[in-house]
């Protein structure tokens, strides 16, 4: 029976329509939220807040978030009000948030932020936690990957091998494949800097045989890669949020940490929109407020919810925190990127 679940597992990936593709990036003024959270506050309507982001929605944090800042916002004497997560990747967000479709975007590349940021686009620019790549790939590691590689390493080693296999296929084993979300999302961003580094362009006219573009959101990109035994770079919050078999199928060769200067560190940073195109001016100036609020004493912070969140797709006693709190001395005026 499991192996028949595989089957059409597999055969769902391989032969996902190009519409979904094409739905998940739309951009139309016809934009409807993904998930709406009212804190518990049963009944209430008025739309309060509009959240934009990828991964962290899909992992419930937008969620945990939203609810949290109801919340403290309730018992600061507001009124109950809802708030919408609308699934986008980095790219998407920023443009829901220049068309004043949301509130905020939570997004993954400093040098994009930057520019919206330097427009004049946003009201403000705000380190919301730190993210961390992973590098995975099958169990049989057909591109004898080591531990010890540096990431640049690792890529060198796949290049190199995916071409001796696309010119002479192995007879046997798993064949070396790299799955790349090719659809401008932070990772798709961050594995092209990776490639770009040791000076290879995959994606590029005629691209390489071993490189896979599936483009989907965090969650179905992983299963993707199980299924189909891939390598394929994805991140702590998507990975803990998988299913355990999807990661039973994978193993991890390299992760980020918290250093500022490590290439898989995946910070994630907070856009407010300009003031005039917040859905409510009160809500969305005081969730810039709270989101890096770390409040040792009432934990109501935003900060104090990524300390604790461990998301949904864990099981056992033991539970790990998908992110880690941004850092306290962060300002745009310490960001170089872009410029």
């Amino acid at each position: 029976m499991k192996v028949t679940l595989r089957f059409y597992a597999l055969l769902a990936v391989l032969s996902a329509p190009l519409a979904v593709v094409q739905a998940q990036s739309s951009t139309s003024d016809s934009l409807l939220p993904a998930a709406v959270y009212n804190g518990g506050h049963n009944g209430t309507t008025k739309v309060g807040l509009r959240i934009a982001n990828g991964g962290a929605g899909q992992s419930g944090l937008i969620g945990a978030w939203g609810d949290a800042f109801i919340n403290y916002m309730v018992g600061k004497g507001h009124e109950p009000f809802t708030v919408e997560w609308y699934l986008g990747d980095t790219t998407q967000s920023i443009e829901y948030l220049e068309k004043g479709q949301v509130d905020v975007a939570v997004t993954y590349n400093e040098a994009a932020e930057r520019q919206v940021y330097d427009s004049g686009l946003v009201s403000a620019w705000l380190y919301g936690f730190h993210d961390h790549f992973y590098f995975v790939g099958p169990p049989s590691n057909p591109a004898q990957l080591s531990t010890n590689d540096s990431i640049l390493a690792m890529a060198r080693k796949i290049v190199q091998v995916g071409n001796q296999q696309a010119a002479v296929p192995p007879t046997n084993g798993t064949v070396t494949r790299f799955l790349s979300r090719y659809d401008k999302s932070a990772t798709n961003i961050k594995e092209s800097e990776i490639f770009i580094k040791i000076g290879q362009v995959p994606w590029a006219y005629a691209y390489s045989k071993w490189y896979h573009q599936y483009p989907r959101f965090p969650i179905q990109a992983l299963e993707a890669a199980s299924l189909l035994s891939e390598y394929t770079l994805t991140d702590r919050g998507t990975w803990l949020s998988s299913s355990s078999d999807v990661r039973s199928r994978l193993t991890i060769f390299k992760a980020g940490t918290d250093n500022e200067t490590d290439i898989l560190l995946n910070p994630a940073r907070v856009l407010i929109a300009k003031e005039d195109n917040l859905v409510d001016k009160e809500i969305g100036q005081a969730f810039g407020e709270w989101v890096v609020l770390y409040d040792e004493q009432n934990k109501t912070g935003g900060q104090n919810v990524i300390e604790t969140f461990t998301g949904t797709g864990q099981t056992g006693e033991t539970k790990e925190p998908l992110y880690t709190r941004a850092p306290v001395n962060w300002s745009p005026a310490n960001s170089t990127a872009g410029q």
